[in-house]
């Protein structure tokens, strides 16, 4: 137990990966087992979802995208979408971490069981989920006129800070949630919250300058606007965003990695 401990949370991945891999094509699939439609239920809650909000806020609220009015319906819901996208990658791992424990506590008391890829599971998955909505986009972009830009080739590492944040906050949640059942509720009203602080359903340069500063402090709105930028606006992404993204994330994953090893001696105790 002692040596898995000390190895850093890449080594561990690394380890398990066949195991973790597996696990993940296990979620997937039984996601989808039994249902008529399968696969195709991945396709269409996105389709679905991106239709309610786009006719909302661009037919019902009328709201323009940026600080220009934008005429073309099939630009603003690809934007949104973008957004959509990243957001629902985050969510669904936030969502889902604090009962990561408590629903697997028959792994808890297996010492052979290695309990820190559950996290690195529930990430995989939601990347599924967030792979297919990307090609959904690539569709729309097609079918709109704009095409597909060659710089969505950046997405792998444009999304490298996503899914090191995600993985550290999953660790993170899911060692708490083992203590504090009522996290999980605490997490869901955030999630809520944080849709529309995450510049999902409008770019930051659209917010007045005095509060472009305080939303710009959530990580999430940096990772939507890299996002936009190389899937729609055919531009690479910054070269700040990607230091500062990954190396804070990958920090912040290792710290949340350890603490997670820390906690996990006391789950037997709590579950």
């Amino acid at each position: 137990m002692r040596r898995i401990q000390n190895r850093n949370f890449l080594t561990a991945l690394i380890k398990e990966r066949e195991l973790w891999l597996r696990m993940c094509q296990r979620e997937v699939i039984g996601r989808y087992r039994g249902s008529l439609l399968g696969w195709g239920w991945s396709l269409l809650n996105p389709i679905l979802m991106l239709g309610v909000y786009t006719f909302v806020f661009s037919q019902v609220f009328k709201a323009t995208w940026g600080n220009t009015h934008m005429t073309d319906q099939g630009m603003f819901a690809i934007n949104l979408f973008a957004g959509l996208i990243v957001f629902n990658l985050f969510g669904e791992c936030a969502i889902r971490a604090p009962t990561l424990i408590v629903n697997n506590a028959n792994y808890v008391n297996r010492v052979i069981f290695p309990l820190e890829i559950l996290g690195p599971v529930t990430v995989g998955t939601a990347m599924f989920h967030a792979l297919t909505g990307m090609i959904i986009l690539g569709v729309f972009e097609i079918i709109n006129g704009h095409g597909i830009p060659a710089t969505m080739l950046w997405l792998p590492i444009t999304w490298l800070p996503l899914i090191l944040g995600c993985l550290g906050l999953t660790w993170l949640l899911s060692a708490l949630g083992a203590f504090v059942r009522d996290l999980g509720q605490v997490t869901g009203v955030a999630v809520n919250v944080l849709i529309f602080m995450s510049a999902v359903f409008y770019p930051l340069s659209s917010l007045p300058a005095r509060w472009q500063p305080l939303l710009g402090a959530n990580p999430l709105v940096h990772v939507i606007e890299q996002t936009r930028r190389i899937c729609i606006n055919g531009q690479a992404p910054t070269l700040v965003y990607l230091i500062v993204g990954i190396a804070t994330t990958w920090l912040g994953c290792e710290l949340c990695f350890r603490i997670f090893q820390r906690a996990r001696k006391g789950f037997a105790d709590v579950l």
